[in-house]
Formats: structure tokens, C-alpha cells, sequence
């Protein structure tokens, strides 16, 4: 029964309240949208530093726990230089990325401006080669004559006067690209503010929730927490390890054969796999296009060599590497990658994937200690 003492009061005033604050929030649901837009748009460098922060803990959790953890500097010091050389450890692979990239795309573009007059050139003969019953159709290709060089120079002319003009001449654009300048300032001081007090963050977070909750429920939210950062983790440090290995063998195969553009495939392999499952294929297709320009025969080994490398990263590399630091089954990482991405594009697809691991963890717990709870037998649910 029921009894309307003071604590079941509260309780029946906060619904109250909660239901008046829905129903008005429904009522006004353009507001509130524009509202939570403008708070976020308040505390994005704040929920950017957040995400640099967690990233860069990877790295300086392993240096500092591993690589200084029989050092005798002090522990301040050691989270210092921890830090400093995660930062430079970053800034080296972004180089050597740039380095290797770079060049190579300059020669290969230049390339590309050699080669493409050269077949279309050759499509032309070969057009001209067919017997073909419409004698316009013949004429049109014969006096077909495209002059290169002048579309190549309206190229480098629109780029330079119109598309390049346009983006710093236009005070908008040149004001987000400012804005986003700051907030990624803002965002990587408070990134550094975070590694620096993580303990006492992690500390205080605890509090809070003993604070203002339950302590069953207390402890099952931080459970959920440490869980999350385990295997988002774990997945960031699992795929980017993936990346460079597949990169790394895209490279020395297409080395040993003698493909062309091996060090730029095998590099942008490496930056298209930090996409889950559909990166490398991404990759696949812009390396293909670039082969095609200078052996259109190589494109059907590459497209082998490509199959056969993808088969033995996706049954024997990816399950060690990723799929067990995860711990999520392969039709869940598909369902995971297509929500993600048709939601939010190429970060859902690295976001969802260990959201996914987090809530299949979960569900398995909870489905576990249900079954042990009514005191089901193993038999009965796994009989077909």
C-alpha cells in the first residue's frame, strides 16, 4: 500500500516535475534543439580536449607505465616527461606520414599529367580501330584533338584565382577556420590540464557519484566507465596497429612485384584501414585508378594482390590484433560500422564499433546472471 509519507512526497513532486518539463520540452522541441546546439557549440573545445586527451593517454600510459617504470625520477616529473614524449612521438609520425606522402603525391599528380593525354591518345586509335557504322561518329573521334596544356593551365589558374581566392577571400570561411584554430588551442591546453590531474579527475568523478547516487548504482557506473575506457582503448591502439601492419605489407608485396606508386599505396593503405572494414576498400579503388594511368594490365594483379592480402588480414591479423582486444563478434562489428557510419559518417563508424563492444559486454553480463538467477540449466538453451 502506498503511504504518502515525506520521502514518497519528493518522489511524487519530481515526476510531476519531470513530466511538466517533457511535456514542455515536446511543445517546444525547435527550442530545446537550438539550445543543446548552442551549449555544445559552448563546450565543443572542451569535449575536443577531452577526446586528445584520451588519445594521447594511450601512448603515455604505456610510457609511462612500461618504458619509466623502474625510473627514479620523481612522479610529477615522470608524468612530464611521459607526456613530452608522447607529443613528439605524434609529431615524428605525422612527419615521416608528410615526408613520405607528400613527394611521392607531387610526382604522382605530375605523372598523372603525363600519362592521361598519353591514353586517352591511345583510346583514340583504338577507337578509330573499330569499325564503327556511323560515319559522324568516326569524323567526331578523328578530329577529336584536346589541348592539354591549356586545360592544365585553367586548372592551375581556377585553383589559384577561384577556388583558392574564394575560400580566403570570404570572411565566413576565414572566420571558422580561426574559430576552429582556437578552439583546438582551448581544447589541447585542457587535453594537457586532464593527463596531468587524470587521478584526481578519476577521484573526484568517484565522489560525485557516491554523492548523488545509491552506491549499487554508484558502483555499476563506474564499472560501466572503466569498461568503456578499457575497450576504447584497446580498439584505438588494436586498429592503428592494424593499419601500419596491412600498410607495411601492401608495401613490400607491391615492392617485390614491381607495381608502381608502391610506397603511396602502401601509405595511404595504412591511413584508409584506421576506417573499420570498408577503409582498406577505399584505399583499394585510389590505388587501382593510379595503376590504371600507368599499366591498366597491373590493375587486375593488384586487384588479386589486393584480395589475397585483405583475406589474410581479415582472417588471421584483424581477429588477433582487433577483434580480441574488442571482444565483439563479426556480424556486430558489421551492424556497428553501418549504423555508425549512416549516422555519423567515419567517426561513427570508430565510434560505434567499441560502443558496441561496451553494450554486447553488458547485455552478456546481464543475460549471464539472469540465467544463473532463475537457475536455468546450460542444456536448455544451448539445445537446438
Amino acid at each position: 500500500m502506498f503511504e504518502l509519507n515525506k520521502d514518497n512526497m519528493k518522489k511524487v513532486i519530481g515526476l510531476i516535475a519531470f513530466a511538466l518539463l517533457l511535456y514542455a520540452g515536446l511543445n517546444h522541441i525547435s527550442s530545446v534543439l537550438r539550445t543543446i546546439g548552442i551549449i555544445i557549440g559552448l563546450l565543443s573545445p572542451f569535449i575536443l580536449g577531452s577526446c586528445i586527451a584520451f588519445i594521447l593517454n594511450v601512448p603515455m600510459r604505456f610510457i609511462e607505465g612500461k618504458l619509466l617504470k623502474n625510473s627514479k625520477m620523481k612522479p610529477n616529473l615522470k608524468r612530464i616527461v611521459s607526456l613530452i614524449l608522447t607529443l613528439i612521438f605524434i609529431i615524428i609520425i605525422i612527419l615521416i606520414v608528410f615526408l613520405l606522402l607528400v613527394p611521392e603525391l607531387a610526382r604522382t599528380i605530375r605523372g598523372l599529367f603525363i600519362s592521361v593525354p598519353k591514353a586517352v591518345e591511345h583510346f583514340q586509335v583504338w577507337l578509330l580501330s573499330i569499325d564503327i557504322p556511323w560515319p559522324e561518329i568516326q569524323n567526331y573521334i578523328a578530329n577529336w584533338d584536346m589541348e592539354w596544356s591549356q586545360i592544365i593551365q585553367k586548372t592551375f589558374n581556377f585553383l589559384q584565382t577561384g577556388l583558392l581566392g574564394g575560400i580566403f577571400t570570404t570572411v565566413g570561411v576565414v572566420t571558422s577556420i580561426v574559430s576552429g584554430f582556437v578552439n583546438f588551442f582551448i581544447g589541447f591546453v585542457f587535453a594537457i590540464y586532464i593527463l596531468f590531474q587524470k587521478e584526481n579527475l578519476a577521484r573526484q568523478l568517484k565522489k560525485v557519484c557516491y554523492a548523488f547516487m545509491p552506491v549499487k548504482y554508484a558502483e555499476q557506473v563506474i564499472y560501466v566507465a572503466r569498461l568503456t575506457e578499457r575497450t576504447f582503448s584497446n580498439f584505438l591502439t588494436g586498429q592503428c596497429l592494424e593499419a601500419v601492419i596491412l600498410g607495411t605489407m601492401f608495401f613490400i608485396a607491391m615492392s617485390i612485384l614491381k607495381f608502381p606508386f608502391a610506397l603511396l599505396v602502401g601509405v595511404l593503405i595504412s591511413i584508409t584501414a584506421l576506417i573499420p572494414i570498408v577503409g582498406a576498400f577505399i584505399g583499394c579503388g585510389i590505388a587501382m585508378f593510379l595503376i590504371l594511368t600507368v599499366n591498366p594490365i597491373q590493375v587486375i594483379w593488384f586487384f588479386i594482390l589486393f584480395n589475397v592480402l585483405q583475406q589474410f588480414e581479415g582472417n588471421v591479423i584483424y581477429p588477433r590484433v582487433v577483434g580480441n582486444s574488442v571482444g565483439l563478434p563479426a556480424m556486430w562489428v558489421l551492424m556497428a560500422v553501418s549504423l555508425g557510419g549512416s549516422m555519423m559518417g567515419i567517426i561513427g563508424m570508430l565510434i560505434y564499433i567499441p560502443l558496441f563492444s561496451v553494450i554486447y559486454c553488458l547485455l552478456k553480463e546481464s543475460v549471464n546472471q539472469k540465467l544463473k538467477k532463475q537457475k536455468i540449466p546450460e542444456e536448455k538453451w544451448k539445445e537446438k
